[in-house]
């Protein structure tokens, strides 16, 4: 029987860290823990409090081990698209073998040629995007292993992002005692979750990542990543006016409208959404309270976005996928047809992680599982044999407790005989 290989995936958003664990069990993948901490430490994707986001990892990391029963050592982890830049690299490997025939090892050798190029000093390879093998003159993108040829030509496209961040992401989780088992860039990882890149064969795909400070804007065509944007407001500036209005938190605010707030003003009532008491004195929010604090950045943003993508949809085919935090308002979804472009919102479908602030978690899984054949990287986030110790312990019977309910019933049962 195939073992269990048990990931953690670490995300480090703009007021939370996210931790998903689970696990690909021959066909299937489970969900084993979910942790979210909250954390103050990144504003407009960069850390400015190395301490607080170490503290949050370590938190969300002891809270999954606990429950779990085995400590989670090793995580993948999202880095923030921040200054992506793509580079496509050709390589042509001489396949000398006696038999001609393409191996792993031929493959593995073109990937390590491309990834030793760097094009400039500001930037860190991130992630290995599509490759494309040619062999006789014919393209695919499955590995050829077994064909037979001289030349295997290879290529590859390199994912590039700020190396600065990159390296002060990856210092924090390093702090927090873990290693790293790999790292994405958050949009390809969606992409990988929400099956973008299968969407690209005859349009383009811009993938909108709603965040509580930022909204990441990714170019998606012909099953490659092109290119990201981050433009600085996000779903907190439309509860910023909760806040200095009436003096509620961000995470009130959030759950007002995510939860209680139509955004169609047809539908808006008067009725009270909110009620609640300070310095002694009683206040209350209606829900036209609500809306008129919110629509008008709402639209600002909507606004913000065609502006933005207004060139791509003017040159072609363009479907928008919205995904991220703050789609768990869903009110979002009625207003998005203001949007210039057909839009969908992603809602991952996974039990255990059904929510759209999970999509970049989720999605760090299959970007390493689908890695891992080139790779062959047997590690996994945490010790094979502390898990097989916390499972065994699971299934074992609870020792002979003269105060158990099963010890009880069967001293009762025995005594009527």
């Amino acid at each position: 029987m195939e073992r269990k290989q048990i990931f953690a995936a670490l995300e480090i958003a703009d007021h939370e860290v996210r931790l998903v664990v689970g696990e690909f069990h021959e066909t299937r993948f489970n969900i084993l823990r979910v942790e979210r901490v909250k954390s103050s430490g990144v504003v407009n994707k960069k850390i400015v409090d190395e301490r607080n986001v170490v503290n949050a990892i370590r938190k969300a990391i002891q809270n999954a081990s606990q429950v779990l029963g085995y400590k989670i050592e090793r995580v993948l982890l999202a880095i923030p698209s921040v200054d992506v830049a793509r580079f496509n690299k050709r390589v042509h490997v001489n396949v000398e073998d006696g038999s001609k025939r393409i191996r792993l090892s031929h493959i593995q050798s073109g990937v390590n040629e491309a990834i030793a190029y760097q094009p400039d000093r500001d930037l860190e390879l991130v992630n290995i995007g599509c490759i494309k093998y040619i062999t006789n003159g014919i393209t695919s993108r499955k590995m050829p292993i077994n064909e037979v040829c001289e030349v295997l030509t290879m290529s590859i496209d390199l994912l590039y992002a700020n190396k600065e961040i990159v390296y002060s992401y990856a210092r924090c989780v390093e702090k927090a005692g873990l290693e790293i088992i790999d790292i994405c860039l958050d949009s390809y990882a969606i992409a990988e979750e929400a099956a973008i890149f299968e969407q690209t064969v005859d349009k383009y795909v811009v993938l909108i990542d709603l965040e509580r400070q930022n909204t990441t804007l990714s170019l998606f065509t012909h099953g490659k990543l092109v290119n990201c944007e981050i433009l600085d407001s996000g779903y907190g500036d439309w509860i910023a006016s909760l806040k200095d209005k009436y003096q509620l938190s961000l995470d009130v605010g959030f759950r007002l409208i995510q939860n209680t707030c139509a955004l169609e003003e047809k539908q808006i009532g008067d009725s009270i959404v909110y009620i609640w008491s300070q310095g002694g004195v009683s206040h209350q929010l209606s829900e036209r309270d609500v809306y008129n604090c919110v629509i008008g950045p709402i639209r600002s943003w909507i606004q913000m976005i065609n502006e933005a993508c207004q060139p791509i949809i003017d040159s072609g085919n363009v479907n928008y996928i919205l995904s991220g935090e703050g789609m768990e308002i869903q009110e979002i979804e009625k207003l998005a047809k203001e949007l210039h472009a057909p839009s969908q919102v992603y809602v991952p479908q996974t039990i255990g992680a059904r929510d759209c602030g999970l999509v970049t978690c989720l999605g760090l899984f299959y970007s390493w599982k689908s890695q891992m054949a080139i790779r062959k990287d047997e590690r996994t986030s945490c010790d094979q044999r502390d898990v097989e110790q916390a499972v065994g312990a699971l299934g074992k019977p609870h020792g002979d407790d003269e105060s158990g309910f099963t010890k009880k019933l069967k001293s009762m049962l025995l005594s009527d005989k």
